[in-house]
């Protein structure tokens, strides 16, 4: 009989202890989801000025510091544009939406009684049936209740965002302090570079992709007659940066609309497969052009993540769990310990991209950043 495989001790503590540790960092982040939320939203449009800033020094003659206060302008004004439209927007659909209430109600009973009829049920219920143990009041006002939380959620946002570009000053003070070595301070930038190049990248392909998918999928609305295609194309396009469910809910939103908006099946019938053919053709033509090496990541990663970040964060950790995973695996896969983490995250195996093919090699001690935003400047201090 073969032995069992022993493992020292200082093994298993330190398994232990990581656990432990593990489980603690996670119980902290859900207990204090009302202020890290705003903060992790505040650090991502920082990032997002600041890429913002070098593609306006770099098309324009600006300087530094005029190049920064408009990058910040455009970025707040869009941020705040954003939320003003999901709040009217949302307000405005459901209250046109009253005005053809009357005729929702039979359309649906006789969607009902068709699919009832392919299965061969005499006696179909009706929605009224369907609905009478739903408590609609209940939904209705825990909707109010997010709305509002919205509103004050910016409202957070924009003093962290504050907060945080002030302290940006001291910034490369503190990183010539940290690290008072210059190799150790040029490795440091390096693993920055890294995880601001990665958010970047993400933040990059999915906006570009997002903007190709809602203009077909707006002239296919407008064609078919979708009222309120506007609406919808905007929710196309902020889901597109929650994965997985963000194609499903661009694929299926619109034509279950209209089936109850058009007396006929066509007009859903066209929707669904035209929206199912414009998310093939770009999930898996364009996107994949674009993402290079951005987002090795490996899709079960990315599926354990937007579980993990949106049981914890709701609604924003959906949005911000690809972003999170990928500054995750830039973080861990520096460290010797922690990288065989990044290994398993990765999606090819490989952290980097100009890391040996075996994976017995040991990886060098300083490397060049794997993911790379739309334009990116080294910064030396």
């Amino acid at each position: 009989m073969k032995s069992p495989i022993a493992i020292p001790t200082s093994t298993v503590a330190r398994n232990a202890l990581v656990t432990l540790a593990v489980v603690a960092v996670g119980a902290a982040l859900y207990w204090l989801r009302d202020i890290l939320t705003p903060l992790a939203m505040a650090i991502f449009l920082m990032i997002m000025i600041d890429g913002v800033k070098r593609v306006i020094e770099e098309h324009t003659t600006l300087p530094d510091h005029t190049a920064g206060i408009a990058a910040l302008s455009l970025v707040v004004v869009a941020f705040f544009g954003i939320i003003a439209f999901i709040v009217n927007g949302a307000a405005g659909f459901f209250t046109d939406m009253s005005g053809v209430s009357s005729g929702i109600g039979p359309r649906i009973d006789a969607i009902i009684a068709d699919g009832a009829g392919l299965f061969g049920m005499e006696a179909a219920p009706t929605a009224a049936d369907l609905i009478a143990g739903v408590d609609l009041r209940g939904y209705l006002t825990s909707l109010a209740f997010q709305m509002q939380g919205v509103a004050s959620g910016a409202f957070f946002v924009m003093v962290y965002l504050g907060f945080l570009l002030a302290s940006q000053a001291g910034f490369r003070r503190k990183i010539v302090a940290m690290f008072p070595h210059r190799e150790q301070r040029s490795e440091a930038l390096e693993v920055f570079q890294r995880v601001r190049g990665g958010v970047e990248g993400y933040l990059w392909v999915q906006a570009v992709t997002g903007v190709i998918i809602c203009a077909a999928a707006w002239i296919l609305m407008r064609v078919v007659g979708l009222e309120h295609a506007e609406f919808w194309t905007f929710i196309i396009f902020i889901v597109g940066f929650i994965p997985v469910l963000g194609g499903a809910v661009a694929g299926l939103a619109p034509p279950l609309f209209a089936l109850v908006q058009f007396p006929t099946y066509w007009p859903a019938l066209i929707l669904l497969v035209g929206l199912q053919i414009i998310l093939f053709v770009v999930g898996n033509l364009v996107q994949p052009r674009m993402q290079g090496d951005n987002q090795n990541v490996d899709p079960v990663a990315v599926l354990l993540a937007l579980a993990l970040w949106g049981k914890m964060w709701g609604v924003v950790g959906m949005f911000l769990s690809t972003p999170l995973l990928v500054m995750a695996m830039a973080i861990l896969a520096e460290f010797k310990g922690s990288r065989w983490i990044a290994v398993l995250l990765s999606g090819n195996g490989r952290p980097y991209e100009d890391e040996d093919q075996d994976p017995h090699h040991a990886p060098p001690a300083r490397r060049p950043a794997r993911v790379k935003p739309p334009r990116q400047q080294a910064a030396e201090p």
